[in-house]
């Protein structure tokens, strides 16, 4: 893996997202790029350079946050860095097979794709996770019931969707947090009636 093309990245990623504070910004993409490469040195048979490269351009296109089409923003800088098409392919699907919304219940085809999106998944629970969602919700004016019903349509569900052994063991640890946390928040919730 070339330690300047991930350098490149990092500097794009962190211009791309400047400013952004709603969850899905440069923070959350280099926690999911760390995810990524700790899962892919478990899984011996990827790409680590289409991991790294998928999981720090995962959100270069998202559709809460750019109005671009067929991952544009994404194709463009690894373009730029001279990333051969048919890679840029592999990479593309990757990052297209990660958001919850647009793939639920689907696993990726490629091992890489499947490491990202556990990647992805893996900062969506645990503390990061919650930290994430009521920052995401305060940011688009949800109430903090519609902030805590946005745990038991996904989060809570994301432990038994992970496609890779290491991911499934950090979603234990990680989903167990968000299961006491939410116990004790209703009990909070509750004494104040």
């Amino acid at each position: 893996m070339e330690t300047g093309i991930c350098e490149k990245t990092i500097v794009y990623i962190r211009d791309l997202f400047e400013g952004n504070s709603g969850g899905h910004g440069a923070d959350h993409t280099l926690r999911v790029y760390h995810n990524a490469m700790m899962i892919a040195k478990e899984e011996p048979s990827c790409d680590p350079t289409i991991v790294m490269l998928a999981a720090l351009m995962h959100d270069a296109d998202d559709h809460k946050l750019f109005h671009t089409e067929n991952n544009a923003n994404a194709r463009a800088f690894l373009k730029s860095l001279e990333i051969p098409d048919e890679r840029i392919e592999t990479i593309c699907e990757a990052i297209n097979s990660v958001s919850f919304s647009q793939n639920k219940g689907s696993v990726p085809r490629t091992l890489e794709g499947q490491i990202v999106q556990d990647a992805d998944r893996l900062d969506a629970i645990g503390a990061v996770g919650i930290a994430r969602t009521f920052a995401y919700g305060g940011e688009h004016g949800r109430s903090m019931e519609e902030t805590v019903q946005h745990f038991y349509d996904k989060l809570l569900l994301l432990k038994d969707m992970m496609n890779t052994n290491p991911a499934k063991r950090i979603a234990e640890e990680r989903h167990a947090y968000l299961v006491s946390y939410l116990k004790e928040l209703e009990a909070e919730l509750n004494a104040e009636k």
